[in-house]
């Protein structure tokens, strides 16, 4: 019993000693990581701008139409509230029927406008993606970053400005990759901002339905 205790004692020390050895190198490498921020690439960088401003037109479009259709409404509510009791029952009924059916053409095209918007902003920024990430990684290669993390968006709480590469990434982005000569249509229904972020505005809200009056 003594030397089987001995003779995985002996094991035991073995197999420690490897992990010892092969764990050293590791300890000893230097591991350099980096942030770098991503919203201040859509920013600051020229395809980030022009991106934004696909979006933001796009935006305004919608919003323009937007206002339109609520000014309608809001026009036959007033009609409906000075003159709806002077109205035969059968207009004024028609005109409420038709005040409805505008309000249900407004909502669905908030849903609608909304969801253009939603897309257009995914497919700006899923673009620009493509364009920025080889940068990235080119930038992290040259200056030998071991990993780099997305500065607000990986659960990173802190992180000293030494290892913010965002600049360095900016200026190579902006001087290596041209902004396109011809810019597609920002008005389609079905092409492409937390806009970039904080671009899509909601178009005005319907008014309440009127009061039907006797």
């Amino acid at each position: 019993m003594k030397r089987l205790i001995l003779a995985v004692a002996a094991s035991l020390i073995a197999v420690a000693a490897f992990a010892q050895g092969t764990a050293a190198p590791a300890s000893s490498a230097t591991m350099r990581i980096g942030v770098i921020n991503v919203e201040r690439l859509v920013q600051e960088s020229a395809l980030g701008k022009e991106a934004f401003n696909r979006v933001k037109k796009l935006n305004d479009q919608k919003k323009d139409e937007a206002d339109k259709l609520s000014k309608e409404l809001r026009d036959m509510e007033q009609k409906l509230a000075d003159q709806g009791s002077a109205l035969a029952d059968d207009k004024r009924e028609a005109l409420q029927k038709t005040y409805q059916e505008k309000a249900i053409a407004f909502k669905r095209f908030q849903d609608d406008a909304n969801r253009d918007l939603e897309t257009a902003q995914k497919k700006e920024l899923g673009e620009l993606e493509k364009r920025v990430f080889p940068i990235i990684n080119q930038v992290g290669k040259e200056r030998g970053f071991t990993l780099i993390f997305n500065k607000f968006q990986s659960g990173l709480v802190f992180a000293d400005d030494s290892v913010d590469i965002t600049d360095d990434v900016l200026k190579v982005f902006n001087t290596t990759v041209a902004v396109p000569a011809t810019k597609p249509a920002a008005g389609a229904a079905n092409s492409a901002a937390k806009p970039p972020a904080g671009v899509a505005t909601k178009p005005a809200g319907a008014p309440p339905a009127p009061t039907k009056k006797p």
